[in-house]
């Protein structure tokens, strides 16, 4: 079984969080949900979302993928924490996925994860970033690196990280029972 981290940080955008997490768990993908800190995480909205561990405890284990919420400010503090630098530049050193959506592909570029590739992001948020190529798209797969722009995209996206890690059928069993239009 595929096992994914997804860190939480205070101000990340909770309808991409939410989102992520629960499509990949109805995909039966493991998923753990780390906060930086322990307690509750304080999201963009002000909705309250309690992480199943902190990141301390869940970066003891080994993921598949990491999948960033953004949101700001919650995008910043994922950028501002060396952990989670380390933890993005030891995945791709190790040719697993990383994944990154709305503000928080910026924390890709700042790990290096993004230099010479394709990437999607919030408008404004990886302009400034030699080496990336920035596109419009709504989900972007480039090698082991997957990116996305915003909450519209938010399901979008979790599908495509639930087709990477289970395939196009088990994307399709989710996606049906979604009743997507």
């Amino acid at each position: 079984m595929a096992k994914v981290l997804v860190p939480l940080a205070d101000g990340c955008e909770e309808l991409e969080a939410v989102t992520i997490i629960d499509l990949l768990r109805r995909a039966d993908i493991e998923v753990v949900s780390a906060g930086l800190q322990a307690g509750v995480i304080r999201a963009s909205r002000g909705v309250q979302l309690v992480p199943d561990v902190t990141l301390d405890v869940a970066l003891q284990d080994d993921y598949d993928m990491v999948v960033l919420p953004g949101g700001m400010p919650g995008a910043a503090n994922l950028k501002a924490d060396a952990r989670i630098l380390a933890l993005l530049e030891k995945m791709a050193a190790a040719g697993k996925y990383t994944a990154a959506i709305c503000a928080a592909p910026m924390v890709l570029a700042e790990a290096g994860v993004l230099e010479g590739k394709q990437a999607a992001a919030y408008p404004g948020f990886l302009d400034d970033r030699p080496g990336v190529v920035v596109s419009t798209a709504a989900v972007v797969q480039d090698g082991k690196v997957l990116t996305s722009r915003g909450p519209g995209t938010a399901m979008e996206f979790a599908l495509a990280l639930v087709e990477t890690l289970m395939g196009a059928a088990r994307r399709q069993q989710v996606e049906a029972a979604l009743l997507r239009p």
